[in-house]
């Protein structure tokens, strides 16, 4: 299992929310490049990297930044956070992201992220599915889409996609442990998927037992900041992807 470390970026301040609220935003005095550093020293290889901002103002504000930890090391980048357009997603590659996690878009505008899949490709894209009761939430988290996370699997399997994003909403920022019978559930439904499991974990109790599931990685961010886990004992549970896998 792989494990990959978050950095949500905020008024290009390092930053974490609870349960998506951004009337309940925390800043850690540090900056992004110093924290992908130290994971890098750590052994990370991948970094999960959210853009707060662009779920209220629609624009990408951390391009400068993804540059940066691209050119200073040696870390993918995993991009999330508010993609509307094709044109943001060539901005973002351009910067060196390596795979984006897309969203709202892939339910609100099939058309546009279908022609996205085809033009980027299928292995370039994460879809969020971002959870609240196995439906899917949309609009940075705010608004109930109605679709069931299955529904929206089966229809992102059929355009080759097969990297999936799951987020307990009302576990993200809680450090009260994750959703492990969702997960167990989605992995039963579609075995053949790499599901990233984010939302809740608070200690390496938490990601010990993610780990006893078939997934495929894991995003750890508020527990790390907060001195709940030491980051090179999370590095030994899983910080290489396996060679198998793109």
């Amino acid at each position: 299992m792989l494990i990959i470390p978050a950095i949500d970026i905020l008024n290009n301040k390092v930053a974490r929310l609870t349960k998506g609220d951004f009337n309940k935003v925390k800043y850690y005095e540090t900056t992004p490049l110093a924290i992908a550093r130290k994971y890098e020293e750590a052994g990370f290889q991948w970094l999960h990297i959210v853009d707060l901002g662009a779920t209220l103002d629609k624009n990408i504000n951390i391009l400068p930044t993804i540059r940066e930890i691209k050119n200073y090391t040696g870390l993918k980048v995993e991009f999330g956070g508010g993609i509307r357009n094709s044109s943001q997603i060539e901005e973002i590659l351009q910067a060196g992201a390596d795979r984006i996690v897309i969203g709202s878009l892939s339910i609100r505008d099939k058309n546009t992220f279908e022609r996205m899949v085809e033009l980027y490709g299928a292995e370039k894209i994460v879809v969020a599915l971002d959870s609240y009761n196995e439906k899917i939430f949309i609009k940075g988290w705010t608004e109930d889409s109605g679709v069931p996370i299955y529904e929206h699997i089966n229809y992102c399997k059929g355009l080759g996609i097969n990297i999936f994003l799951c987020t307990d909403i009302s576990r993200d920022g809680t450090m009260t442990g994750s959703n492990t019978q969702l997960y167990k559930k989605i992995m039963e439904y579609s075995t053949d998927i790499r599901l990233i499991a984010s939302g809740g974990i608070g200690s390496i109790h938490d990601v010990l037992v993610l780990s006893q599931l078939d997934i495929y990685a894991i995003v750890v961010g508020k527990a790390i900041y907060e001195n709940k886990i030491n980051i090179k004992d999370l590095a030994k549970i899983g910080s290489k992807e396996n060679n198998t896998l793109s």
